[in-house]
């Protein structure tokens, strides 16, 4: 069974996909503190000639910081020529931005003056005039037939991302929601030299919204709300999105997930270091501020052949739950797995084409680098929000989080 819940109690919305009875992705948000995705008028405060970056008003507290690739304009961006963020924005300046990343610890916001739209299908990009297809399509066919769409699509100028979903739609389809996303941009420009500043112009919609825009598919059974005003709000958005999704949406009053004991079980090993495997084998998943790592071991499983078999049987079934737990964990920048050592080329090969396979399911890229001569393998995961155990653990103020208490 597979469906999309959004619980939403007391200004917190904790939304999620199971399928296949397993919790696959978890989010949890303070509704009114999301701000990735929203686009802002903003001042420029700093130039800071040395980091090679601005630092700008949005409004939110803390100062968003713009490096120099992301302030580049549009007939700038392309012509080869290294420029210095004093050459592109000045202190005082008005500009239109797009936080891309969430303020963490001390750091502001990160902000892009790229501005990107992202719809069920496409990705409206008005800073490019390319056409960009995802690299999950495969289909040599597909892809042309989708740069010949995206052409006759386009206007102004205006190019465009097309998402894995769009993979097999239709065109009119595809223009109708081209259309939409460059009325939404044309109305954010419309404000560009209208006061106050910093305002913000655009509101990504909420965390429900976007879950069901970019996770929906015909696996999944049903969409469980349990707020009547979340509900209604849904229903009404439908019309902005290419399909319809309001048949099998179901508001249930009752439903909580506190008292579902999958997704506690589930949730409850996505914040433990140790996850055991069916086998009786078992991961260690170390979060750190510049990586994680990722060691599996074979733990109580013995197998009944050989050595090689059980390393080979143990690694297999550590890839389905690495990528898994990465996707839950929402786990994101450089990740190093230490699997059990395989001297084996062909096993090497179809351990990394497991974990490959199931990489796909996740929306969001990670890409397997490499294997270093110590055997680990390399990956690296976009990171946009914070992780799971950022929204559910704090520093602990004894050992600040080394996690040893000096005697």
């Amino acid at each position: 069974m597979s469906y999309i819940f959004i619980d939403s109690l007391d200004g917190f919305q904790r939304v999620g996909i199971v399928e296949n009875h397993r919790l696959v992705e978890y989010h949890l948000e303070k509704e009114e503190k999301k701000i990735v995705g929203n686009i802002y008028r903003g001042r420029v405060v700093n130039v800071l000639q040395g980091m090679e970056a601005a630092f700008v008003d949005i409004g939110e507290g803390k100062n968003a910081y713009l490096y120099v690739k992301d302030a580049l304009p549009k007939d700038l961006l392309y012509n080869g020529k290294r420029y210095k963020i004093s050459e592109v924005v000045k202190s005082g300046q008005e500009i239109i931005v797009q936080v891309v990343k969430e303020p963490s610890g001390n750091k502001g916001a990160k902000v892009t003056t790229h501005i990107e739209i992202p719809g069920r299908f496409l990705v409206f990009t008005p800073f490019s005039n390319k056409i960009n297809i995802s690299k999950k399509i495969r289909s040599i066919v597909e892809i042309e037939n989708l740069k010949e769409m995206g052409k006759r699509i386009i206007k102004d100028d205006m190019g465009v991302i097309f998402r894995t979903a769009s993979e097999g739609i239709d065109e009119p389809v595809l223009e109708e929601e081209y259309n939409i996303l460059y009325n939404i941009y044309s109305k954010i420009e419309k404000e560009r030299n209208f006061l106050p500043c910093p305002k913000l112009l655009y509101n990504e919609p909420s965390l429900g919204y976007q879950i069901i825009r970019d996770s929906l598919n015909d696996e999944t059974e049903k969409i469980i709300v349990n707020n009547k005003d979340v509900y209604d709000n849904l229903i009404l958005t439908e019309e902005t999105f290419p399909f319809r999704f309001s048949d099998r949406m179901e508001l249930d009053k009752d439903f909580s997930i506190n008292y579902d004991i999958e997704i506690q079980q589930d949730l409850q090993t996505a914040l433990q270091r140790v996850v055991s495997l069916k086998s009786g084998g078992y991961i260690v998943i170390d979060e750190t501020e510049a990586l994680t790592v990722i060691d599996v071991n074979t733990g109580k499983f013995v197998g009944s052949s050989s050595l090689g078999d059980t390393v080979v049987r143990t690694n297999i079934e550590a890839s389905e739950e690495i990528a898994r737990q990465i996707r839950l964990r929402d786990i994101g920048g450089i990740i190093i797995i230490d699997f059990i050592d395989m001297k084996n080329k062909n096993d090497i090969s179809d351990v990394l084409s497991i974990l490959r396979k199931h990489l796909k399911k996740d929306k969001i890229k990670t890409n397997i680098i490499d294997i270093t001569k110590l055997g680990l393998v390399e990956l690296t995961r976009k990171k946009i929000r914070r992780s799971l155990a950022r929204d559910f653990h704090r520093v602990c103020p004894k050992c600040e989080g080394r996690g040893h208490i000096i005697e």
